[in-house]
Order: C-alpha cells, then sequence, then structure tokens
C-alpha cells in the first residue's frame, strides 16, 4: 500500500489508460482477423457454388444430348442405347463430385429428385423407350434449373452476409483506432506533462553577527 500511495494520481490513472489501450489493441486486431476469416472462408463458399455451375452445365449438356438422341427418328436402336449409355456414364462421373459439395437441405432433395430422373434414364435405356427418356430427360433439366437458381441465391446470401459482417467489423476497428489516438494522447498528457509548481522562497533567518 505504501509503494501505491507513492504514484500520483495521473501515473495510475496512465496506468488505467494503458491497460484500457491494450485491451482495445488486442480487440481490435483479434476483430480484424476474425473478418478477414469470415470474408475469405464466405467467399470461398461462393467460389465452391461457382465450380457446382459447371457441373450443373455440364449435366444440362449431357442431358439435352439425351433427349435429342432419344427423340431422332433416323437412328437405329442399338446406336441411340450406346449413346445414351455412354453418356450417362459421363454423367455419373459428375455425381461424385457434385456429391462432395456442401448442399443445404432443399438442394439435396432437388438433387435427389435428379438422380431418380437419371436412375429412371438408365432404366428405359435397356426397354429401348425413348419416349419415356426423353420425358425424363425434361424433368431432369428442370430439376438442374431450380439447382442453378438455388446456387445463384445461397451465393448472393452468403456474400451479402460476409460482406456486412466485415463492413461492421471493419468499422469498429475503425473507431477503436480512433480510441486508441484518443486514449494514446490523453496518456502521454499524464506521463509526460507536468504542472508547474511555483516555488514559493522562504526568507532566511537573520544573521546573529
Amino acid at each position: 500500500m505504501k509503494d501505491l500511495k507513492r504514484y500520483s494520481n495521473k501515473t495510475k490513472a496512465a496506468f488505467i489508460l494503458l491497460i484500457v489501450m491494450l485491451i482495445i489493441l488486442l480487440g481490435n486486431f483479434n476483430t480484424l482477423q476474425n473478418s478477414r476469416k469470415v470474408n475469405e472462408n464466405i467467399n470461398a463458399i461462393y467460389k465452391d457454388r461457382l465450380v457446382v455451375a459447371h457441373y450443373i452445365f455440364q449435366y444440362s449438356k449431357q442431358l439435352h444430348f439425351i433427349k435429342a438422341e432419344a427423340e431422332k427418328l433416323d437412328l437405329s436402336d442399338n446406336i441411340k442405347k450406346d449413346e445414351i449409355a455412354h453418356t450417362l456414364t459421363i454423367i455419373h462421373n459428375i455425381d461424385d463430385l457434385y456429391a462432395k459439395t456442401v448442399l443445404t437441405d432443399k438442394e439435396k432433395q432437388y438433387f435427389d429428385t435428379f438422380l431418380s430422373s437419371c436412375k429412371e434414364i438408365n432404366n428405359q435405356v435397356e426397354m429401348k423407350n425413348w419416349g419415356k427418356i426423353a420425358n425424363s430427360s425434361a424433368e431432369a433439366l428442370k430439376t438442374l434449373e431450380s439447382l442453378s437458381q438455388i446456387q445463384i441465391e445461397e451465393g448472393k446470401s452468403k456474400l451479402a452476409a460476409a460482406n456486412a459482417m466485415y463492413n461492421k467489423n471493419n468499422s469498429l476497428g475503425q473507431l477503436q483506432i480512433a480510441l486508441l489516438i484518443i486514449l494514446g494522447g490523453i496518456t502521454f498528457y499524464l506521463l509526460i506533462v507536468k504542472k508547474i509548481k511555483r516555488t514559493i522562497k522562504i526568507p532566511e533567518p537573520p544573521s546573529m553577527n
């Protein structure tokens, strides 16, 4: 307690302000770091959705081909069967890549519907039922349109949320920096600037000589 009393009130206040400054500095650093990470992660998800959009495009391309082949009247059944079976193999290779991506519950539901349509096409190929193959292909294409729309909506939503969070944290960071500057000025004043003490000269007692 004696050691504590040796310090002036200004010095005590300065130490308190230094502690507050350190807390703000650490909080500011943590906020900015988290903001950057969140923004990077959300943008990575959005980019991943762009990759999925490429898968959907490939699906669509192959299904249009299957539908066109099934509707052709000048092709033999064996040629149609071979070409459609080969195209289904390409589609199934994409299935594994698509399934590894992050899917919402709604996306998973549509993707399962899409897989069912592809399975139906595969079953009808063996029976050479080209009319049903064309219909199943059309249904699968409609499902792909729904999946594509979900990709766009989810991507925009995630990116908007990430940018909003990033901007909020960035504003808080700037506010904390401003507080640091103000507190730094106060601390500097308390530590450096001293109140000028007036010295009073006490007259010496008269000499007895």
